[in-house]
Formats: C-alpha cells, structure tokens, sequence
C-alpha cells in the first residue's frame, strides 16, 4: 500500500507537521489558518478533531477545542476542513487526530469513508491501543488510509512491536511524558529512543510535544525525520482572538520560521 503520506518520505528532506484544532476559533478564521500554512510549506497538515474530554491534551489545546465546539463544530465540518485543504494542494498529506469515541458514535465504516472521499490520508487516534485496532484497521487498509501510530518513551521492545504490526505512514514519537504544549524535549533520551526504533521498523519517526519553535525543530530535526508542531500555534489563535488579521500574519511569520527550521 503506497498512499500520500509514504510518498513523501521518499525524500530524505525533514518534514514538518503541523497541528491545528479543526474549527478553532471558527470554521472560515480555520481555514484561513490551514490556507496560511499550506502557503508556508508546510509537508503535513494535521487536523484535530474537537473533543470534549482530550485528556492527553494540555489546556492550550483542550481550550481550542472547547472554542471549536461552542461554535457548533463537528466531524462533517472537519471532513469539510480536510477536503478544502486537499483543494489547494493536492498532493498534501492531511492527517486527522483525535480520540476514538468520535469514530466509534460516527460509525467506523462510514467515518472512514468520509475521511477517503475528503482526502483524508492518515489517522493518528490517541487513545486507540493495539489490541482494540481491528475494525478499523480492517477499514483503513481497505480504503489506503494510514494509521500512524504513538510511540513513547516508556515504549519497551515487546510493546514496540505489537505497535508496528499495524504502524504505517510514519511513527509519531511522544517526545516529553505528559500533555502537549509543556516542557521541551530532552535531545540525549531522544537520539537514543529514535535509534532503537529505527532498529526495528524503516517508518520515519517524527518526534511532536514539547517542540515550540524554529529551534526546536532544527535540533529535532538533527535527530529524527522530522518535527511535529502544535500547542505554539494555537496558543497564537488563542492569544489574537480579537484581532485576525494579527493571528493571520503571526500564524503567516511562525509558520515560514517553522520551515526554515527543517532545514539542517
């Protein structure tokens, strides 16, 4: 199965992942938002999809969240968001994140073909353990829908590999213990946890938590194929409420440092 996200590690060029909350603040200051990143160069856009109990998130996220479903936002305007996406790069990898209770209350089979008729490439579903993954991955391998998996730094050899036997697209490596968007990363502990990865899977392993800026992702991106960025973002959504234009150009600014930072 050789989908979108597989394509475009066949450069050897560091990629970097962004994170936006679907919907945050509203749907069309959303797309505006996704549309500013894409025009950055962003390699893969990942879309959140609102939840309102995202317990491995930090409050940064959990806020956009909670400003994306007091506007009414659901997984139809999220399979919109993804859609319009596609729209302006066709061959951009859009990845929905998320919880599984949406998918199951959705329905498995016909979220997932939803996500393929909105060129939706790969999921990342945060709360999905191995041993629960069947019917949906069934679904996702009929449809060519990867499902990236996370990986942590507790993440012992046996457990590793009972991940990877449904692991596809790339690895998302969990790069600090505890919720998104707090402490930095540690690089040492990193090196050597993307090393003994490596040894057993030839997936990119993308590290994301704890990266805030272009520094982050330059010395990450030393290390691993690439870097994912997310709470830095919202935080500026949250930040510019009032002022779009002003979240609009800082979004603009932010995300062209960002690249600049996957250049190593």
């Amino acid at each position: 199965m050789t989908n979108l996200i597989s394509q475009i590690f066949k450069n050897k060029d560091k990629k970097l992942v962004t994170f936006v909350t679907g919907g945050d603040p509203d749907f069309d200051t959303s797309f505006e938002i996704i549309k500013t990143i894409i025009s950055n160069g962003v390699d893969i856009i990942e879309i959140g999809m609102p939840f309102s109990d995202p317990m491995a998130d930090g409050p940064t996220i959990q806020l956009s969240s909670n400003r994306a479903i007091s506007k009414g936002i659901d997984l139809n305007d999220i399979f919109s968001l993804a859609s319009k996406a596609k729209k302006i790069k066709v061959d951009l990898p859009i990845i929905l994140m998320g919880y599984y209770n949406l998918i199951l209350h959705f329905g498995i089979k016909k979220f997932v073909k939803k996500c393929k008729e909105n060129g939706v490439d790969g999921l990342i579903i945060v709360d999905l353990q191995p041993e629960e993954d069947t019917d949906l991955i069934n679904e996702l391998n009929n449809n060519q829908v990867d499902l990236i998996r996370l990986i942590t730094p507790t993440t012992n050899e046996d457990r590793l590999k009972l991940i990877l036997n449904n692991a596809s697209g790339f690895l998302y490596y969990v790069s600090v213990m505890g919720i998104t968007g707090q402490k930095s990363a540690n690089l040492d502990e990193l090196r050597q946890s993307v090393e003994f990865i490596k040894k057993h899977t030839d997936l990119p392993v993308i590290p994301g938590f704890g990266i805030k800026n272009e520094n982050d992702v330059n010395k990450i991106c030393k290390i691993a194929d690439g870097a994912v960025v997310g709470s830095s973002i919202i935080k500026i959504i949250e930040e510019n409420l009032n002022d779009k234009e002003k979240m609009l150009s800082e979004i603009n600014k932010f995300s062209k440092d960002l690249k600049n930072g996957t250049k190593i």
